[in-house]
């Protein structure tokens, strides 16, 4: 007879879920997931993986199949009955509460009053000192980067003593040192202090280096259950999609006309303490790439430019006008900004796609008297649907409901149907599978071989060199280097972004002019 502790950790059997309105989520899904092991869950966007971590941490309950936790069925009907039971989840976006401190934070399912006591102070640096990572425990979380905010949530599942952590994209908003430090964490706990580790990720190198074995979805079911040792990135791939995946290789060298007219122009663009000076100057049809490390300035050129930052100085010109410093000025000037945070900058999330997808131009789907005719609404949004390959039923899906990268998807796609003539992406792949991730890249060229021009940030340098005319280099709020996209290598970006090699413009260099050949 198998006991409680020679038993997996939770094992389900055949667990579905299909919502009231027919969507099947999950079609019967089996997994086990041991102690002192780190199991990879694997899927692509809309595969089912959201809905089975929300089943697992008690905000959606199952429709079918059987849990069980340490050999007895269990079904958790709340968060706080999983958390009880000592399921600790950290969700893709990220639940803290921007108003309060990170202590208040870490410790906010504690009793009444007991996070403000000298013990929690204790206890809050003993989790730093366990993860080796220090953050200030007074800071407002609202004023922290996505990477320190990710952070706090792991701190705040440690907190909690949980013997099963589910970490979904606990590595996609951070660079590329608190990638490692998020690394030495997930290991630590798995192999000194023997919890179960159930580990969601886009990035086949982690999986291949963290995960002891996986579970892959596709459409609601697991298609393959395997040690990693018996993998490779490729197989994994293939598996994940359902196809053979053709690696994204770099644009062939673009030679822009002599008259391709100059479509934005940035003067002199700075910002108290973070940013600047920085002067640039694109083309119709150039793709712009930004590499940096986290904390370089990457998203704050973005709003900058957006005029989202209210402190920036300097001047932004688009098609030889100025623009008012304002995102109302940015946007009728054909500026779009696709942000880091797409639930809480990026989407409504109380809207369904088809409201998501047409809100910035609404002009285009209005009568005289300015009411949007929803038919033309409708179609607009399904056309975004077909075009961006998003996993959805119809428009009339809620963007809650959707899958990091499908919401990501929606995003992108409302711009799609106005007169923008600069995009601007901050980490547009970030939480989404090889498939999508492939799918957006080409959205990336196909729209400056239209004319558009394109600044993308990401922190995966690959990506840049896959879709980048040029690359700017930041570090330090500043432009520390220039590079053509097929005259540098992701091992150059690196060393440039983290100060172990000069740029082009030395260490003195705060204001780069930069022009289109």
């Amino acid at each position: 007879m198998t006991t409680s502790e020679e038993a997996p950790l939770l094992k389900l059997e055949r667990v579905a879920k299909t919502f009231p309105n027919g969507t099947v989520a999950l079609r019967g899904v089996d997994l086990s997931v041991e102690r002192g092991k780190v199991h990879g869950l694997l899927g692509a966007n809309g595969a089912g993986k959201s809905t089975l971590i929300k089943i697992l941490s008690g905000a959606f309950t199952a429709t079918g199949g059987r849990i069980w936790w340490k050999g007895s069925v269990v079904q958790c009907s709340s968060p706080k009955e999983a958390l009880d039971l000592g399921v600790a989840t950290i969700h893709q976006h990220i639940p803290v509460v921007p108003t309060l401190s990170v202590l208040e934070n870490v410790f906010l399912g504690a009793k009444r009053g007991w996070r403000h006591t000298m013990a929690s102070r204790q206890a809050f640096g003993e989790l730093c000192e366990r993860v080796g990572y220090w953050l200030d425990p007074d800071a407002e979380v609202g004023d922290l980067s996505i990477g320190q905010r990710q952070m706090v949530a792991i701190f705040q599942a440690l907190g909690s003593g949980a013997e099963l952590i589910v970490m979904d994209e606990p590595t996609a908003s951070l660079a590329m040192e608190e990638r490692e430090v998020v690394y030495q964490t997930v290991r630590r706990l798995a192999q000194v202090e023997k919890k179960a580790i159930l580990f969601v990720s886009h990035f086949l190198d982690e999986v291949m280096s963290l995960t002891d074995c996986v579970t892959i979805l596709r459409d609601g079911e697991a298609v393959m259950r395997a040690h990693t040792c018996d993998l490779d990135e490729a197989r994994i791939a293939e598996a994940i999609v359902g196809r053979q995946i053709v690696a994204m290789v770099r644009a062939a060298p673009k030679k822009l006309a002599d008259d391709a007219k100059v479509v934005l122009n940035v003067k002199n663009l700075a910002s108290v303490g973070n940013l600047g000076p920085v002067s640039l100057s694109l083309r119709s049809g150039e793709v712009l790439g930004i590499a940096g490390l986290l904390g370089s300035g990457r998203t704050e050129l973005l709003h900058a430019i957006f005029g989202a930052d209210p402190r920036a100085t300097g001047a932004v010109e688009v098609l030889g006008k100025p623009i008012a410093r304002s995102t109302v000025a940015a946007v009728a000037a054909g500026i779009a900004l696709v942000p880091e945070d797409r639930m809480g900058e990026g989407l409504i999330p109380g809207f369904e796609i088809w409201r998501n997808t047409t809100l910035p131009a609404l002009g285009g789907v209005s009568w005289r008297n300015c009411l949007p005719i929803r038919e033309r609404e409708m179609e607009r949004a399904r056309d975004a649907i077909e075009r961006l390959k998003i996993k959805a039923q119809s428009p009339d899906v809620f963007v809650t409901e959707l899958s990091g990268g499908n919401a990501q998807k929606v995003t992108i796609a409302k711009w799609l149907f106005g007169e923008v003539n600069v995009l601007l992406l901050d980490e547009p792949t970030a939480g989404i599978d090889i498939g999508a991730k492939t799918d957006i890249l080409r959205l990336v060229r196909d729209l400056a071989d239209a004319g558009m021009v394109v600044i993308i940030v990401s922190s995966e340098f690959e990506e840049l060199l896959a879709v980048s005319d040029r690359i700017l280099v930041m570090r330090d709020g500043k432009c520390v280097a220039e590079r053509n996209g097929h005259e540098t290598s992701e091992h150059e970006l690196v060393l440039l972004a983290g100060g172990q090699l000069a740029g082009t413009l030395g260490d003195a260099g705060s204001q780069m002019q930069t022009t289109g050949q």
